[in-house]
C-alpha cells in the first residue's frame, strides 16, 4: 500500500472519528439540556393538563343541568363539554407545534399580531355581538372570538420584545413609554366594550413584566395612582359598576340585584364543605348561580368538591407559577426571560381575581379562571401562552427580530433573577469558580503558605 493511500486512510478514519465525537458532543448536549430543565416542563404540563381535565368535567357539571332545564329537555346537555373538548384539542396542538418551534416566529411576527388585535379591538366596537350588555365579541352564530383575549398574550410578547433590546429602557417611565402608549390604547378599547376586568388583568401583567425588567418601584406608583383614579371615576360614572362596588363593600345590604351573584358564590363554596356534595350534586348552578360554567365555576368547584377541591385548583395554579418563575430564571436570554415572567404572570393574576372575586374578596369582574372556565378564546390563548413558556423550558432561545438591535444575553433582571442579593451571591460565585480555576493550574508556582502561617512545598 503506498504512502498516499495510508495517509488518505488514515485522514479518513481521523475524521470518522472526529464526525463520531461532534455528534456524540451534540447528543450529549441535547441531553444535558434536556434534563436541565425537565422538571419545570414536566410541572407545567401536568399542572396544565390536570386543570384542563378539571375544566372539562366541571364545565359539564355546571351547565348540563341547565341544557336539560332548557326547551323542555331537548337542548343537548353536552353542548358546551362538546365545544370544550374540540377547541381544547385545537388548543392542545397548537400549544405542542408553539413548545417545539414557535418561539422565533412569535417574536418576529409580534408586530403584525399587535396590528391585529388592535383592528380587531375597533371592529368589535363596531359589528361586534352584543351579549348580556356587552360587545367583546365579533362572528356569527357558534364562531365567534373575542379579540381581547388574543391581546392579553400579544401585549406581553409586544412588551418583553421592546424592554428586551435596550435594558436600561426600564429604568425609567419616559424609556418604556412605548409600553404604556400601546397598552394604555389597547385598555381604553377594552374598557370601552366596556370590560374592565379584562382591562385590569392586561394592566397588571404589563405591570409584573416591567417589574422584572427592573422598573423602579416610585415610576409604577406613579403611574399606578393615575390608573386608580381612572378606575374610580369610571367605577362611579357607570351604574351597574358602582352597583358592583357596593355590593362588595356591604354584601349584606345587596343580596338582590348587582349583589345576588356573589352571595350566592359564597353559599354555594359554603354549602360545599370539607369534600363537597359530589360532581353533578350542586344545586346553585342549577336555579341561583348565573354563569355557572363561565366566570362562576369556581363556586360549583367549591360547591361540588369542597375546601379539597379549592386547595387542589389553589395548589396547581401554585405549582404553575413556580415552576414558570423557575423557567425564567433559566431562560437564556432576556427576552425569554420577561416573556416567561409576563406570560406566567398573566396567567396566575387572572387566576387569583377569578378565585378572590368568587370567595367575596374582590368585586365581581367576570374574568374567567385559565384552563377551567368555558370560553374558547380564553382557552386557545392561554394554551399559546404555555407553548410560549415549555418552548423556553425546553431550552429554546428567540432570535432577535429586524432591527431589535442586542436582547442581552443571560443578562441578569430584577426579581426574575433574585435581584441585588441574588446578583451579587452569583457574582461571589463566579469569582471563586476563577479563583479556583487560576489556582488550580499545572506547573511549579513555588511553595504557597498553609492556614497556620508555615510554607509548603509545591507539588511538581
Amino acid at each position: 500500500m503506498s504512502s498516499d493511500a495510508l495517509g488518505l486512510g488514515r485522514f479518513g478514519l481521523g475524521a470518522g472519528r472526529a464526525s463520531k465525537s461532534k455528534g456524540g458532543k451534540a447528543k450529549a448536549k441535547r441531553r444535558a439540556r434536556g434534563k436541565a430543565v425537565s422538571t419545570e416542563y414536566n410541572m407545567l404540563l401536568t399542572a396544565t393538563l390536570c386543570l384542563l381535565a378539571l375544566g372539562a368535567v366541571m364545565v359539564f357539571s355546571a351547565s348540563s343541568t341547565t341544557k336539560i332545564l332548557q326547551n323542555g329537555g331537548l337542548s343537548d346537555s353536552a353542548y358546551y363539554l362538546k365545544r370544550t373538548l374540540i377547541f381544547g384539542a385545537i388548543g392542545l396542538a397548537m400549544m405542542h407545534v408553539v413548545a417545539r418551534r414557535g418561539l422565533s416566529l412569535a417574536r418576529n411576527a409580534t408586530p403584525l399580531l399587535l396590528g391585529v388585535g388592535l383592528f380587531l379591538l375597533v371592529a368589535v366596537l363596531g359589528v361586534g355581538a352584543n351579549v348580556n350588555g356587552a360587545t367583546r365579541w365579533i362572528g356569527s352564530g357558534s364562531m365567534q372570538i373575542q379579540p381581547s383575549e388574543l391581546v392579553k398574550v400579544v401585549l406581553i410578547l409586544y412588551a418583553a420584545d421592546v424592554l428586551a433590546r435596550k435594558p436600561k429602557r426600564a429604568r425609567s417611565i419616559h424609556g418604556f413609554m412605548p409600553v404604556l402608549l400601546v397598552t394604555g390604547a389597547a385598555c381604553l378599547l377594552i374598557m370601552l366594550q366596556p370590560d374592565m376586568g379584562t382591562t385590569m388583568v392586561i394592566a397588571l401583567s404589563v405591570a409584573a413584566t416591567l417589574i422584572a425588567a427592573g422598573a423602579r418601584p416610585r415610576d409604577l406608583g406613579k403611574i399606578a395612582l393615575i390608573i386608580g383614579a381612572a378606575a374610580l371615576l369610571m367605577t362611579i360614572i357607570e351604574p351597574y359598576r358602582m352597583a358592583r362596588l357596593t355590593g362588595f363593600l356591604n354584601p349584606e345590604a345587596a343580596t338582590e340585584g348587582a349583589g345576588f351573584q356573589a352571595a350566592q358564590a359564597k353559599i354555594a363554596i359554603g354549602s360545599g364543605g370539607l369534600f363537597g356534595v359530589g360532581i353533578g350534586n350542586g344545586v346553585q348552578k342549577a336555579f341561583y348561580l348565573p354563569e355557572a360554567h363561565t366566570d362562576m365555576i369556581s363556586a360549583v368547584i367549591g360547591e361540588e368538591l369542597g375546601l379539597a377541591g379549592m386547595v387542589g385548583v389553589v395548589g396547581l395554579f401554585a405549582m404553575f407559577g413556580y415552576a414558570g418563575l423557575k423557567v425564567a430564571q433559566k431562560a437564556k436570554d432576556n427576552y425569554s426571560k420577561l416573556l416567561v415572567a409576563g406570560l406566567t404572570s398573566l396567567i396566575l393574576i387572572q387566576a387569583t381575581v377569578n378565585l378572590f372575586a368568587v370567595m367575596g374578596l374582590a368585586p365581581l369582574t367576570g374574568v374567567p379562571l385559565p384552563f377551567v372556565s368555558y370560553g374558547n378564546s380564553s382557552l386557545l390563548a392561554t394554551l399559546l401562552a404555555v407553548g410560549l413558556i415549555l418552548n423556553v423550558a425546553r431550552g429554546g432561545r428567540a432570535s432577535a427580530a429586524r432591527g431589535a438591535g442586542t436582547s442581552g444575553g443571560a443578562g441578569r433582571l430584577r426579581v426574575v433573577d433574585g435581584g441585588r442579593d441574588g446578583a451579587r451571591e452569583r457574582s461571589r460565585a463566579s469569582g471563586a469558580r476563577s479563583a479556583k480555576g487560576r489556582g488550580g493550574g499545572g506547573g511549579n508556582r513555588g511553595p504557597r503558605r498553609t492556614r497556620n502561617g508555615g510554607r509548603r512545598r509545591a507539588s511538581g
